[in-house]
């Protein structure tokens, strides 16, 4: 992906009608398959001062996609009016120095850390191998197998990177679903007894975390049923996946 970043110069009496410009034309981003996402800000410190920020999907599919395309001449017709008010427009490559602050807290602690992932992995596996439809997958579970899912889950919501350090990270957990024939009635079962297990341990039962928490599931059981078929074709190598607040975007290969 690529960030074009505009910065413009308006004078204040055209600031109104600068802004009422822009939500007209970013009807034609919304439509863009070029477009990943757009943001307007204005300066507080120089209110004449704004920044247009939009994520493409390449520089190349900006300037020969989406300029070429038919959704350009009603994006320019809006703004054209501010065109010679541009005083910067590049395109900028994003580098891996990014991250969250910390005043939104991450889905691990908000869980309660290590031990209530403990918790929750421990009372899981208990009723996994009681249940007739799933246990039989389990039949052979390394004893420590629950404290390994409890690494695996306290990574991927935000925790320690225990599991890609001692564990071998996504590598070592696509092996352990490789050739399993896992059926879409096992993997509904194995879910059902994943959010049991997390209301007997207490996890957090609020509306946002729960739905955070069952988009991992769900996205993550799905995966795995599909990387246990016998004709799967899985991405061999991937970092543990980091799941936050939001959603994840659709996967598009």
């Amino acid at each position: 992906m690529i960030v074009e970043y505009i910065r413009y110069r308006i004078p204040e009496d055209r600031s109104e009608q600068f802004e009422e410009a822009y939500r007209r034309a970013a009807g034609s981003l919304a439509r863009a398959p070029q477009c990943v996402n757009y943001e307007l800000s204005r300066c507080v410190d120089d209110p004449a001062c704004y920044i247009l920020r939009i994520t493409w999907t390449s520089a190349q599919e900006h300037l020969e996609g989406f300029r070429s395309g038919e959704l350009f001449p009603a994006f320019l017709a809006e703004i054209r009016p501010y065109v010679e008010m541009i005083e910067e427009m590049r395109h900028y490559e994003q580098t891996s120095v990014r991250g969250d602050g910390g005043s939104v807290p991450s889905l691990y602690d908000w869980a309660g850390g290590t031990e209530a992932f403990e918790q929750l992995t421990e009372r899981f596996y208990e009723l996994v191998k009681a249940d007739e439809l799933v246990g039989p997958l389990f039949a052979h579970m390394d004893p420590g197998h629950p404290h390994y899912v409890a690494m695996w889950l306290a990574e991927v919501f935000g925790g320690p990177a225990r599991y890609t350090g001692e564990r071998g990270g996504y590598p070592h957990m696509l092996r352990m679903h490789l050739g399993r024939g896992i059926t879409e009635a096992q993997r509904r079962r194995w879910v059902a007894l994943l959010v049991d297990a997390a209301d007997e341990v207490g996890l957090p039962d609020d509306p946002e975390f729960r739905a955070a928490f069952m988009g991992y599931i769900e996205w993550g059981t799905r995966l795995a049923l599909g990387n246990s078929q016998p004709d799967a074709t899985p991405v061999q190598q991937a970092p543990v996946p980091r799941w936050g607040w939001g959603v994840a975007p659709p996967y598009q290969g």
